[in-house]
């Protein structure tokens, strides 16, 4: 009797032993770009440890920096997107194979594609033209089959889109106009404009000091126009509920949004400069970066409250991806001048950094990929 338990205590702890070895050997991968330097760096995550696995020079004219910018993977995980900013006059879109990181296609976009993501319903890749180029004026989202790197169209928004998002369930793609402060809606199926939303706090102007009358609209100047004071950067859905949640980068806030009043329900104050905004999968956790201060913000989204802010490794950071199990978030952060980039790797669990690597010279784009044992 006294061995029969013996046996069953053995194999209790061996149980135990390989389950926490399976838990902790599980590895995880993303993509990250660095807009000053060319490259794009493939990582690599065991629970612990983060490490670069290999630098991928991207480009066209290597005498030259074409700015990668965004960065996405398709929802099978088979190929990652990147656009190249810098174009003469017009940006790129580059298709690369996750087995070997080598370019397979490209395409020719609109002015300074920026951030990017791709239906699984339409299997159409959405991607927000920021432009950067003279005045401030409406600028696009260019519609392509990711298949084919055909670009389809080109829808029209506002001025200086940014922070292509597509809803859960494939129909709908989001935007948001950094220099008009709006809020764009486009059906992933009929390729329009379906809503807007401006998102500037009315309440706050003073419409007395606004002489409609006189204004000669003949003679406004575009390039000196008053912008929009929340200068909206990036747009998150969240991944179970109906809301959108939206950096203001210039009023120091996370805007919510009821998709279904289609109306804003919350405004949540934030430190100076957020820019971007990621919602754990489980819907838990909001991250945004505070590119301004240096650091990474974390709230609970349940109740709003700020949980903890996080100094990042280095100044200006960027952007955030979380893996799949919604265990840890990663966070590109550019530095400054001739500094290195850095991803830095934050429990979600603990609340804490655990660790970072140095890529590229400004670290920006940044994809999650996948998670394996």
């Amino acid at each position: 009797m006294l061995h029969f338990y013996k046996l069953k205590y053995l194999y209790k702890f061996l149980l135990i032993f390989l389950v926490s070895n399976i838990i902790n050997s599980q590895n995880y991968y993303l993509y990250v770009a660095s807009e000053s330097d060319d490259t794009v760096s493939l990582l690599k995550f065991d629970g612990r440890y983060i490490e670069e696995k290999e630098r991928i020079s991207v480009g066209v004219y290597p005498t030259e920096i074409e700015g990668p910018h965004g960065i996405t993977i398709d929802p099978n995980g088979k190929y990652w997107y990147l656009t190249l900013a810098h174009g003469n006059p017009y940006g790129k879109l580059l298709k690369y194979s996750t087995q070997t990181n080598e370019v397979i296609d490209e395409t020719t976009l609109g002015l300074f594609p920026a951030s990017m993501q791709i239906s699984k319903v339409t299997g159409f890749l959405y991607c927000v033209n920021f432009n950067l180029h003279g005045n401030m004026k409406p600028s696009t989202v260019s519609v392509v089959d990711a298949e084919t790197m055909t670009e389809i169209t080109q829808i029209k928004t506002g001025s200086m889109p940014h922070g292509s998002r597509v809803s859960n369930d494939g129909l709908k793609q989001y935007s948001v106009a950094m220099m008009s402060g709006e809020l764009f809606e486009i059906d992933a199926l009929s390729l329009n404009v379906s809503r807007k939303l401006s998102l500037d706090n009315h309440s706050k102007m003073d419409h007395s000091k606004m002489d409609h009358p006189k204004m000669d609209h003949n003679k406004i100047n575009i390039s000196k126009m008053v912008h929009s004071e929340v200068k909206p950067t990036w747009v998150i859905p969240h991944p179970k509920e109906n809301f959108l949640y939206i950096a203001g980068n210039g009023s120091d806030e996370i805007i919510e949004v009821d998709i279904d009043k289609w109306k804003i329900s919350k405004r949540i104050k934030a430190e100076k400069g957020p820019y971007n905004v990621e919602i754990s999968p489980d819907g838990k956790y909001m991250l945004a970066t505070l590119k301004s201060s240096g650091y990474t913000a974390i709230w609970n989204l349940k109740n709003g409250s700020l949980i903890n802010k996080i100094k990042n490794s280095t100044s200006v950071p960027h952007g955030i991806a979380i893996s799949t199990d919604s265990k840890f978030a990663f966070v590109s952060v550019e530095g400054i001048g001739g500094e290195p980039g850095i991803v830095d790797v934050i429990d979600l669990n603990k609340k804490t950094l655990i660790d970072n690597v140095k890529i590229g010279k400004q670290a920006g784009g940044i994809a999650f990929w996948k998670k394996e044992l």
